[in-house]
This record gives structure tokens, sequence and C-alpha cells, in this order.
């Protein structure tokens, strides 16, 4: 290599893990300096979808993320690096493994069935008929799959066990999203069908992602130069193309505090983009609102994508994922609790102490509410007498068990009561209630990275004759891979930076959990049994 990336500059367009993880790469694996890397974002915290934060009335996350030992190999070759907060001498990769060695997932109460009565999640429920028509969808091509939809390879029978009940809820998928992405998942996270009713193959962080991830990432970043600047939208991206197909970022359009820039990319610059959010427009409801359904993408990050993919066939096709809001959205809460009581109540219905259990699923929920109990404090800062539980609904527009009402329209107060219905535990809802606020978030693009697709929906990290730009987020196709996770957003930053600036052989591979016998015999007796 040359020392081009000591003149060069990049900037980064969007401030999510994606985006802070290419700005990793470039100070660690390009020789970047950090001064000369500027990470553009329109809100005002760094972190995108990693979030977590507090706020005068309680904690709130939007969503909660499985990590995975076997699978998040880019994802642990980033936080290798990283050190934590607390001790430069210990990595947030160490401080992950040492947290889950103490506080090892291993859930008790994984299905809940009416009457608060603990399932048998051990009794996937799978029959012959259900085993024939996964295994044909493992084995047809991405190609012959196209566009279909989920439900159009299972019979009803498969709908209806536990086995998709936990694996829906676990990952998010409706039977309507696309039979593409639920094959890469079967492929990529198999290792998880024998756990799957414990899901102890999940690894947590020791406080939520952000405070455990993105705040010590950040830091990291600042210590070596990087500059942050929020409240700049960009708004458009002009690109040339030389007689030999060489295609260039030339120019960033913004707008700060409503004025319109621009950032001019030299020759030696780069500039990777974030396209999309699968949280954008998120909005907030509290005990007694209820959250916006926002339909008019206020947040720029889909717009920023459209007005990029109409300039070239090979950028994506944003509206395969933007266009149902209806199809994409769902609805988290997070409970702030100033009583143990709930806690209490919780742990004896599941046997379960706070921080060891997992998603406890309430199968015939009309709303097909899951929740789970982080270990305490799951918050930097969090007071001993303070707890939080967080969960969410896939069914956001049906009609509650115990709320006459969508849980779309449904205040934070109202949402304790279905909770506290399905937990048997509407005896102390008053009690609970005074000590509790509720949060409600809804997400109207939250599973947009699922929604069925062609091959060429999603552009690829780099597009054909890229020479200083680079696509980064959940709406880039990398082979094999699977959105909706960490990994995926981590493993397209490491591709974006090796590939523009020539770092071969240094990319971990994507993990085949069948490639390795043990793994595949225990699906076999799991699926088989």
């Amino acid at each position: 290599m040359s020392d081009a990336p000591l003149q060069s500059r990049a900037y980064l367009v969007g401030g999510g893990i994606a985006s802070l993880a290419a700005t990793a790469f470039l100070v660690r694996d390009g020789g970047f300096a950090g001064e000369n890397i500027l990470v553009l974002e329109e809100l005002p915290v760094t972190g995108g979808s990693m979030d977590g934060r507090g706020a005068p009335t309680g904690y709130v996350t939007r969503g909660g993320r499985m990590l995975e030992e076997e699978a998040y190999t880019c994802l642990w070759n980033l936080l290798e690096t990283i050190p934590t907060l607390a001790d430069p001498s210990v990595t947030v990769l160490d401080e992950i493994r040492a947290f889950n060695a103490k506080w090892p997932t291993d859930a008790k109460a994984r299905l809940i069935g009416k009457g608060a009565t603990v399932l048998d999640a051990s009794d996937y429920g799978l029959d012959a008929r259900d085993r024939l028509e996964l295994v044909r969808l493992l084995m047809l091509p991405e190609t012959v799959i196209g566009a279909r939809r989920i439900e159009d390879f299972f019979s009803p029978h498969f709908f209806e066990t536990n086995f998709w009940a936990m694996w829906r809820t676990t990952f998010a998928f409706q039977n309507w999203h696309s039979a593409i992405e639920l094959k890469r998942y079967f492929l990529r996270f198999m290792q998880e069908f024998p756990r799957m009713h414990t899901l102890s193959g999940v690894r947590r962080t020791r406080l939520n992602q952000y405070d455990s991830i993105i705040r010590p990432l950040r830091a990291w970043l600042e210590e070596h130069g990087v500059q942050f600047e929020h409240g700049v939208r960009v708004t458009d991206v002009d690109f040339t193309t030389d007689e030999r197909g060489a295609r260039r970022v030339v120019r960033l359009h913004v707008e700060r505090a409503g004025q319109p820039d621009t950032y001019e990319v030299g020759d030696t610059d780069y500039a990777f983009l974030t396209l999309g959010s699968m949280t954008a427009d998120a909005a907030y409801g509290s005990d007694g609102t209820v959250p916006e359904l926002i339909r008019d993408k206020r947040d720029g990050g889909w717009r920023l994508w459209e007005t990029i993919a109409a300039k070239a066939e090979d950028f994506g096709r944003p509206s395969a994922f933007n266009g149902s809001v209806d199809e994409a959205k769902w609805e988290s809460f997070t409970l702030t609790m100033r009583s143990p009581l709930l806690l209490h109540r919780i742990e004896e219905l599941s046997g379960n102490l706070p921080g060891t259990g997992a998603l406890m699923t309430f199968k015939d929920s009309n709303w097909l509410m899951s929740i789970v109990v982080p270990h305490a404090p799951h918050f930097e800062g969090q007071p001993e007498d303070v707890y939080t539980l967080w969960g969410y609904g896939l069914f956001a527009d049906n009609a509650g068990d115990f709320v006459d009402k969508p849980m779309a329209r449904a205040t934070g107060r109202e949402i304790l009561t279905e909770l506290l219905g399905h937990l048997g535990m509407s005896d102390i809802e008053d009690q609970v209630a005074m000590t509790t606020t509720v949060i409600p978030v809804m997400m109207p693009y939250i599973t947009s990275q699922f929604a069925p697709r062609t091959v060429h929906d999603r552009p690829p990290v780099l597009p054909r004759g890229a020479a200083n730009f680079a696509f980064l987020g959940q709406f880039t196709e990398i082979p094999e891979d699977v959105v909706f996770t960490v990994e995926y957003s981590v493993r397209g930053a490491m591709h974006a930076v090796h590939g523009l600036l020539g770092l071969d052989g240094r990319i971990p591979g994507i993990h085949h959990a069948l490639a390795d016998p043990k793994t595949a015999f225990g699906v076999l007796r799991t699926t088989m049994g």
C-alpha cells in the first residue's frame, strides 16, 4: 500500500454502527489519520438503531438485539480492538465474554400459554410435512425463490408450531416476509435449533448496547482524532463516471440548520454512504399517550437513498423496502419500575433471575407479545432500586386480549394492562402502575429489510466501478449473510473499507452452521424429535 490514506479524507454519511465500524476499520486497518475522517449525522447522538437512553420519565430502548457466539465473527473482530470505558486494559469483547460466563442464558419459560401456563418449549411440534417443507426451502437457490414470501413455502400447521413461535419472535419474522431471508437465517443460525427453547446461544452485553458498544467505540474513535458533526442531513450525492467506467463521488450536498451546503470530495478522498434506516421515523408514546405512526418519511435516511437510487440502476430500489409500512412496522415498549414487585412475580413464574432468561413469548397473544428482563443495571447510572423490562408486539393492528384496542392505539398504561393480563398478574396492576413508567415506541420500518425482494433490490456494498465510494447498512447486499443483525452492518463496513483500500485476506469468513458435523447432527436430532 501507498501512504495515500495519510493524505486522504473520508466522509461517513450516518452515525450508525455500520458507519462507526467503517470508521474504525479505516483507522485500524487502513492507516487513516483520524483527523481526516468526518462522520455526518442528522440526529444528536451516534449509534443509529443501537440506542439506549434515560429520559426524565424513564429508560427506553427501541430494540433488543441478539448477539451470537459462532456467527458474529466480524463484530467480535471489531470489538476485540475497542477498550471499555471503565478499564482500558479490558476490551469490549473481553467484557461481553466475562459477563456471559457469569450470567449465562438458560430460559426456563420461553413460551407462555393461556392462563400464564409455562409451555414445554422443547417440544417443537414439527411433523413430517413441516420438515419436508423446511428442507425444500433450504435446497432451493435464491434465484428460484425470488420475491416469494415465507407463507408460500409452508402449510398452515407449520405456523402453529412451537418452533415457529420461537423462531419468529427471536428474529422478528412475519409470515409475509421474504423466504430468501428466512432461508439465510436457517443456514446461518442452525446451531440454534437444538437450543431454541433456552436461547443459551444468546450473548448479551453488560449494559444496553448503546452504553456497552456504541459509547466505547465512539470514545476510541475520538481518541484517534475522528471528527463528528451532528445536525447535518445529507440530501444528495454527485457522481461522475470516466471513460473507463470508474465511478466516483465528487460532492455531498447537506442541510445544516435548514441551510444548504456542500462537501467537495477530492480525487484521493472516500465516501461511505449509509442507505435507509430500520428505525427511521420512530415515534415515542408515554403512559398516557399513543406513539404516532409516521408514514411520510420525515427522516432523511430513506430520502437520501431514493435520491441516489434514481441516478443508477444498480444503486438499489428503496421502494421494495419502504413501500409498505403496515407490513414492516411493529411496536416495542420499555418499563421502568421503581419497585421490584413485578420482577419478583416474573421470577416466580419463569424460574429465571433477571438476566438469565430470554424472550418470554405469549404464544396465544393477539399482539404476539414477548418480553425480556435484563440484568440490572441495564443503563449507565441506573439506581439500584430501579429496574427495567423490554418487550414488543409483532401484531400491532390486532385488538388485545385484555385491552379492547390494537396495540398501535394503546397508551403505555394500556400496554401494561395487557402485559399483566398475560402474566396472570392483573391482581397487582394498581400497585405496579403506581411505580412503573411505560414508554412505547412505534417503528414503521423496523422489519423493512425482511421485505420480499429480488436480487437487484439491494445494491452491493461496492457497486460496479466504484472507485472511491461504498454503500453501508442493512439495505446493501452481502451474499449469504443475514440482515437485521449487528453482524451484517459490521461485515458490510469491513467489505467497504477493505475493498476500496485493497486490503486483502483480512475479512473473517461467514459462519456456515452445517459445515460442522456436530451441529448438523444436533439439527437432525432436534427437528426429527
